[in-house]
């Protein structure tokens, strides 16, 4: 299920585990980078093996232990197997960060059917009900824990031509909100990321490294559900064009 659990930087205590849910090259290796920068071990989850490899082997030469567990989100089953097998082989999780790429068409919003939302909501809200259900009562018994779930603009800014992945975002984002207000009582941090811009390396705001101190920031302040990333006004502007261009 995982692959080869690799040595670790020596750490005093027991080091907390980050697991991450949609592992990529850009965005998630930044969240990896950042959180292992504080002694944080990583779990990656995604679908494809070679490249989790090399993600893993990337952290390992920063000194970051690391390991990889596939599994297809869209498969539940897979998905809580991977989650559980991580816990296993680096401890209980801490911080779950949930940030998939939208697969599937991407419908207008007039052109939205059941099936094309249906494909996003598989994805974005219920793939991550399934995660959070996977390790919330861990950390309800705990007390303690952090679920991070990210979303795009799209969540907060209507663009017909992202109809279904908005709807899918949104109602994620909303669920993030009410996941903060319930559970920050009994010691769990939830907060959801709106990725307002694409992520550039290089970027003083949308490099990967940046964004992903960004949500360690967001990890810390625990009295915050929301960090909005990028510029959700030069999205609306764009969103505007788009739509006076073809009226």
């Amino acid at each position: 299920m995982c692959g080869a659990l690799l040595v670790a930087r020596e750490d005093v205590g027991v080091a907390k585990t980050l697991v991450i849910v949609g592992a990529g090259p850009g965005l998630g290796m930044g969240v990896a980078r950042a959180f292992g920068r504080h002694d944080f071990q990583v779990g990656l989850i995604a679908r494809n093996r070679k490249t989790l490899d090399a993600l893993v082997g990337d952290l390992t030469e920063l000194g970051v232990k690391a390991a990889w567990f596939p599994a297809d989100i869209r498969d539940r089953d897979a998905l809580a197997s991977a989650i559980t097998a991580a816990g296993e082989a680096l401890g209980p999780v801490d911080v779950l960060e949930y940030s998939p790429s939208p697969t599937g068409p991407i419908t207008g919003a007039a052109q939205t059917t059941v099936a094309s939302a249906a494909a996003q909501i598989d994805v974005h809200i219920l793939g991550a009900v399934a995660a959070v259900g996977q390790v919330l009562p861990q950390m309800r018994a705990r007390g303690e824990g952090a679920l991070l779930l990210t979303t795009g603009v799209s969540s907060t800014v209507p663009a017909p031509f992202l109809a279904n992945v908005g709807m899918a975002m949104a109602g994620l984002r909303n669920w993030a909100h009410a996941l903060h207000a319930e559970l920050r009582p009994q010691g769990i941090h939830a907060a959801t990321v709106t990725i307002a811009s694409g992520i550039v390396p290089g970027d003083e705001v949308m490099d990967p490294d940046v964004i992903g101190a960004r949500y360690y920031d967001l990890y810390q302040q625990r009295d915050r559900a929301e960090a909005v990333i990028g510029d959700p006004e030069a999205f609306r502007a764009l969103v505007a064009e788009q739509v006076a261009g073809h009226g």
